[in-house]
């Protein structure tokens, strides 16, 4: 082979040397020109695209949620108002300038660098993906980066409703609120159309109904330079609106929620209306908190001194609470009582007001000389402990007790539509074997009886029970939603028809209609006559009084449903209150039932309603009361 050096030694004439050069230079053309004709001719359609592709910038437009109202459909509660979220690419800025750039914007926002960072830390600094640091931003802020553009590369902003809560108060557990979505969140609900920067649902009916009321996004492709900014004159290549979320119709009744809500007052505790095929009419839980804190970018001393309140304002206590149900459970007894036929109804029981049982004392509270010779009827109208004890210990038995309870859907969620119901508890001889490995005794039973011991039921269950009697042994499935209408026109979509939670064939129909007729002894003759012995409308109940460790006060429970006339069930309404032992004492869930019931049949607020039963001058009332 000939090296570098012989070659050019080699003696070449000027013009072949020449020819040579040409040849090299026409090749080099030819490969240049067909180059150029791949690329332009043969595969200029896929660089079109590739480079069209690189030139856009898709942007999504948020959908606003559907708004949610009451049974009557006139007024919503919640509602979307203007706003705006900040957002920030990272890949679109130089590496080392991310941390001053989140140092500008923390200054700008009034928010925490941390909480930026935390948003976007270095492991996404190379991520062209926009990633939202700040919601419910100000115009005026807007205007200032705007200003400052240049400061900010890599920072961009889009128009984002933001939700916004008309009617708060009582109606903050059942509506909810809304917040950004979290990591946890993401990772379940990603493979659902769920992304980073969504608003999503987190408790309540906002966060039940969530998929109906987040709606569909919008996207809209935009021609942007090098630098990701738009390009003023070019025209959006495609653009796809964002579509509303379905509209939301409550059971609920505002005015009956209003009602409830000032009848129960400044009381821990709650109220629930309910009709009986489950319809949910008011459910207030008190204290309740503000939904609107959480539209602010970082939550402040506010949503703090809230979260370590300990009368814990963000517990649902209509669901999420449960209590002795004290006397109110004999309501249940009686069913179990009249329906097993182990003791005669008209056979009485004499109350001496105390009876000495298994080495102790055991004293009827409401009358302790004794209430005399009672039969069952008698026995729940003055709630006399002695003939339940006695009953239920010779002549029941616990097992028969415990299976009733559960027929009454005592011990199990009702699966309302609302998360974080709890199930209450009802203690049983197995249970107390493995917990405390010792047996169970008649005075467990004894305890059982009057709904005190271990037993443990919520306000919602025992609306339940109110409404089992009503319907002859059914059970209707609570529920809240009532319909789902269209964004546009309105136009109802889904319909909620009643459900049934758990039918009783074996209770025959004479039996629930036995117990009505006690619970009415109970307001015309017995515990209740003089707080809700009123003319607007007759009432069938039961009251109770929780011992929970107290000396001076107790759980106030009343538990009732109104007409008691009435053989059409669309027409009656119950309503159940507990008024927790943390209150002064006044027994004030007779009181505060009938107001509602006052306020509901008599067409009147609760103002006029207080007016017309004569309480607006009633001082809490001392003492031990059934």
């Amino acid at each position: 082979m000939i090296s570098a050096d012989q070659f050019s030694k080699i003696d070449v004439k000027p013009d072949i040397r020449i020819k040579i050069l040409q040849v090299i230079f026409i090749v080099i053309v030819a490969v240049y020109v067909i180059k150029l004709f791949m690329m332009q001719v043969i595969s200029g359609e896929l660089y079109r695209f590739q480079a069209q592709r690189i030139s856009q910038r898709t942007v999504i437009i948020p959908s606003q949620r559907g708004e949610i109202y009451d049974r009557n459909f006139n007024r919503p509660m919640t509602l979307n108002t203007d706003s705006f979220a900040i957002n920030i690419t990272p890949g679109e800025i130089v590496t080392g300038e991310i941390p001053s750039v989140i140092s500008r914007l923390s200054e700008l926002l009034s928010v925490s660098r941390e909480s930026i960072e935390q948003k976007v830390p270095p492991q996404m600094y190379r991520l062209y993906q926009q990633i939202e640091i700040a919601g419910n931003v100000p115009f005026e802020t807007i205007a200032v980066l705007a200003e400052r553009i240049d400061s900010f590369p890599g920072v961009s902003w889009q128009s984002k409703p933001v939700r916004n809560f008309v009617d708060t108060g009582s109606l903050s557990h059942i509506i909810g609120y809304v917040g950004n979505i979290t990591q946890d969140e993401l990772t379940m609900l990603y493979n659902t159309g769920y992304k980073q920067g969504d608003i999503i649902g987190k408790t309540g009916i906002e966060r039940q109904y969530d998929e109906l009321l987040r709606g569909k996004e919008g996207r809209e492709v935009r021609t942007v330079d090098v630098r990701g900014r738009r390009i003023a004159g070019s025209e959006n290549v495609s653009r796809t609106p964002a579509v509303m979320g379905n509209n939301l119709v409550l059971t609920i009744d505002r005015s009956i929620q209003i009602l409830a809500e000032k009848a129960l007052g400044k009381r821990m505790g709650s109220v629930v209306v309910m009709r009986p095929n489950g319809e949910i009419l008011a459910m207030v839980s008190y204290p309740w908190y503000d939904p609107n804190m959480f539209n602010r970018n970082e939550l402040g001393a506010a949503y703090q001194a809230q979260l370590n309140d300990p009368q814990k304002p963000f517990l649902n206590r209509s669901i999420q609470s449960s209590y002795p149900p004290a006397s109110t459970y004999k309501v249940m007894m009686t069913t179990a009582i009249l329906a097993e036929g182990t003791f005669p109804p008209e056979q009485t029981i004499d109350c001496l007001g105390e009876v000495f049982f298994g080495g102790r004392l055991w004293r009827c509270h409401i009358r302790r000389p004794g209430h005399g010779p009672v039969n069952l009827q008698q026995a729940l109208a003055e709630s006399c402990d002695i003939y339940f004890w006695e009953v239920a210990r010779d002549h029941l038995g616990i097992e028969r007790i415990v299976s009733y309870a559960r027929e009454f859907g005592f011990g199990e969620i009702s699966g309302i539509d609302i998360p974080g119901e709890i199930a209450g508890f009802i203690p049983t001889p197995q249970w107390k074997e493995r917990r405390e490995h010792v047996k169970w005794l008649d005075g467990d039973t004894m305890n059982v009886a009057i709904g005190q011991g271990a037993t443990l039921v919520t306000p919602l269950q025992m609306a339940n029970m109110i409404g089992m009697v009503i319907n002859d042994g059914t059970i209707y499935k609570p529920h809240l939603l009532k319909e789902v209408r269209d964004p546009v026109n309105g136009a109802v979509i889904r319909t909620t028809r009643p459900a049934v939670l758990h039918r009783n064939t074996d209770i025959g129909a004479d039996v629930f209609q036995e117990v009505r007729k006690n619970m009415r002894s109970v307001i015309s003759e017995g515990t209740a006559r003089f707080p809700l012995n009123i003319d607007a409308v007759q009432i069938a109940g039961k009251t109770g009084t929780g011992e929970v460790g107290f000396e001076d006060r107790w759980h106030s429970w009343f538990a009732a449903y109104a007409p008691y006339d009435s053989v059409n069930p669309e027409e009656q309404v119950i309503v159940s209150v507990i008024v927790e032992a943390g209150n002064t004492w006044e027994w004030w869930a007779p009181y505060a039932s009938a107001i509602i019931f006052q306020g509901i049949f008599a067409d009147e607020t609760y103002e006029e309603a207080v007016r017309t039963l004569g309480l607006q001058y009633l001082m809490p009332v001392q003492g031990r009361r059934e």
